[in-house]
């Protein structure tokens, strides 16, 4: 008994591409979630240094994967529901095709993920690079595809599927993704926690340049600045930066100690981050350096305020100040000009 329904229905069609966008996005942003967020919390150290401070863009991944999971996964179950829900009434021959491509294309990629996911396995293995976060990611990987497999496989077997095992099916994946969007959230911090450490960034990048300044004022005149306010430079275009919370009051303070020795103090939110972090997570701290050769140079010794925030940087919550000393062989004072 032929369907008096047409061959081909346009919203069917875009239910289906839908569901496979959806899907596809949900999974691989769940993924990229559980992966980052173990790569933080299980650092391997033969690709890390141990550092101090905080990077933007050290989160960047996490916070990305993060955004498009709590978007598209929603979106997904919405879609799966009136995907399931129109595949299981009288449809055309030409749906009914396309219901069961997606069908089989899903199945194609979880069966590429599992087997990718286990040659990957015995390829480490075999490396002895077997690490705690590596069987994690294999465990997660396995039982994200097998879930998804097995639905969908229960879908193609069962034409008239029980919506309540498709309800179970759609608790344990929002269990899942709950988890992960928790363990993320426990690893990189609440977004209060993270806006006040890009307030102690921003300080540390502000002493950076404040200090920058100060060492520069002395290769120029060969003293120290009375106060900070001796720093600022019209000409230069070079103004003091102030505090990111200066309405509460919390300014930047420089006390000189010596002919040769200063001290920058700071009102921080929270003690520097300190630990391993990979290479390819960025922000890394690289350490600059200048080489002279002769005595008669054009161009000083200056510091470079690098993106990165190493241990002469380390602070606790609150107040905390900097002591520096000068080093003329490292900063000499610029060469007088000659007077003819």
């Amino acid at each position: 008994m032929e369907s008096n329904k047409p061959k081909l229905n346009v919203g069917f069609f875009f239910l289906c591409l839908g569901l496979l966008i959806t899907l596809i996005t949900s999974v691989t942003s769940f993924l990229n979630l559980v992966f980052e967020t173990l790569n933080k919390n299980f650092p391997d150290v033969l690709n890390a240094s141990y550092q101090y401070g905080y990077s933007l863009y050290e989160y960047e991944s996490i916070r990305i994967a993060l955004a498009t999971l709590i978007i598209f996964f929603p979106v997904f179950i919405v879609v799966s529901y009136f995907w399931r829900k129109y595949a299981k009434g009288i449809i055309g021959h030409t749906d009914e095709v396309i219901k069961k491509w997606v069908t089989y294309i899903i199945l194609f990629l979880s069966t590429v993920v599992i087997m990718v996911d286990l040659v990957t396995l015995i390829r480490y293995f075999i490396s002895g690079e077997i690490t705690t976060r590596f069987i994690l990611k294999v465990i997660i990987a396995l039982v994200v595809a097998g879930l998804v497999g097995a639905y969908y496989i229960f879908l193609l077997r069962e034409k008239n599927s029980s919506s309540k095992t498709s309800l179970i099916f759609a608790i344990v994946g929002a269990v899942l993704v709950i988890g992960a969007v928790i363990f993320s959230f426990m690893i990189m911090g609440s977004p209060s926690n993270q806006r006040k450490l890009r307030m102690d960034d921003r300080r540390i990048g502000d002493l950076q340049s404040i200090q920058y300044q100060v060492i520069y004022y002395w290769q120029s005149k060969e003293k120290l600045p009375e106060k900070l306010s001796d720093l600022a430079n019209p000409i230069s275009g070079y103004s003091l930066p102030v505090d990111p919370e200066f309405e509460k009051g919390n300014t930047y303070e420089y006390f000189v100690k010596d002919k040769l020795k200063f001290e920058l103090c700071a009102t921080f939110s929270l003690p520097i981050p300190k630990g391993w972090v990979e290479y390819s997570n960025g922000g890394g701290v690289m350490p600059m350096m200048d080489y002279y050769y002769g005595k008669d140079v054009s161009v000083a010794s200056r510091p470079y305020p690098a993106g990165g925030v190493n241990e002469s940087w380390d602070h606790k919550e609150g107040k905390t100040c900097f002591e520096r000393t000068i080093d003329k062989d490292l900063y000499p004072p610029y060469p007088k000009p000659l007077l003819n």
